[in-house]
């Protein structure tokens, strides 16, 4: 992780990515509410999201999904493999995610060239995706990609679309449906059980490798899409001072993450040799999925 050392750098870093005023679409970012051929899409795919998340669901995908028996390839191939897929719950892109993997790990290394950990991360916070692909059962993009929360404690309203949530059978339960649920004060987020998706799989790859990544690298590709905790602060009471101290780092992130979808091309054979020596400085060659 970044040394002390580097502490201005960064606060001044951090306001050097120039955010566009709009997305792929020309609309405003994460905009669910936006008139477009999209959204009725992205609405509906949360509705059945949130419909089947429930708790139990979540431990028994992370207990099948555990045991990393579906391939064994290098980080790469992985990319590779996500050139097939568009992200359903998406309102701001509709392009294969290696072009997104790379925009946003480009516009980190532009702004923070010495933190090669971070353009990392970037490049692979995404690769759980390939849950979608029938190598890897093929699974439906609803327990794939979009927003994630915890689940065996009560939705907060912050939550994208939470009105779907009365139809999940957790909401009635009588210790899930609470606002600590199965968890304790400031636990630590390490100890929730987060809705099943690709954020959370790739956390499972990547800790399974022994990957020598800084646990903010872990953090940022576990609870990427954890937004009502890292824009709206919900769930903070769940959190652990390790968990204060990543969340900075993710933060960061997340305005990469989020505002580099647009149209702007990244020529990826000129790019890859840099993130191929990343891959073999943090990775193992080969990885179990």
């Amino acid at each position: 992780m970044a040394s002390e050392a580097n502490a201005e750098q960064i606060k001044s870093n951090n306001e050097a990515f120039a955010v566009p005023d709009n997305n792929a679409f020309g609309h405003s970012f994460r905009d669910y509410d936006k008139e477009s051929e999209r959204r009725a899409g992205v609405e509906n795919f949360y509705k059945t999201n949130h419909i089947n998340q429930t708790y139990q669901f979540a431990k028994k995908k992370k207990e099948e999904y555990g045991k990393l028996n579906s391939a064994e390839m290098s980080i790469w191939d992985c990319c590779e493999l996500l050139n097939e897929f568009v992200d359903e719950s998406d309102p701001d892109l509709d392009e294969p995610q290696i072009e997104h993997l790379l925009q946003s790990a480009e516009a980190i290394r532009r702004d923070y060239p010495i933190e090669d950990w971070l353009h990392l991360t970037a490049l692979i916070h995404d690769l759980g995706k390939v849950l979608l692909h029938p190598k890897f059962g093929g699974e439906p993009q609803w327990c794939v990609v979009g927003d994630t929360y915890p689940l065996g404690c009560a939705f907060d309203e912050s939550i994208v679309y939470h009105k779907y949530f009365g139809e999940n059978p957790d909401s009635k339960h009588p210790i899930y449906s609470t606002k600590l649920g199965v968890y304790k004060e400031n636990c630590g987020l390490e100890n929730i059980t987060i809705s099943w998706g690709h954020d959370d799989y790739m956390y499972t790859v990547m800790k399974e490798s022994k990957t020598t990544l800084p646990p903010a690298g872990l953090f940022i590709v576990r609870f990427h899409s954890f937004y009502a905790l890292h824009r709206n602060g919900a769930y903070s009471y769940l959190m652990n001072e390790e968990d204060k101290e990543n969340l900075h780092w993710l933060r960061i992130f997340n305005k990469y993450d989020l505002y580099s979808k647009s149209k702007v091309r990244v020529d990826v054979e000129k790019v890859k040799p840099y993130y191929l020596s990343l891959i073999q400085k943090y990775f193992p060659a080969k990885l179990k999925w």
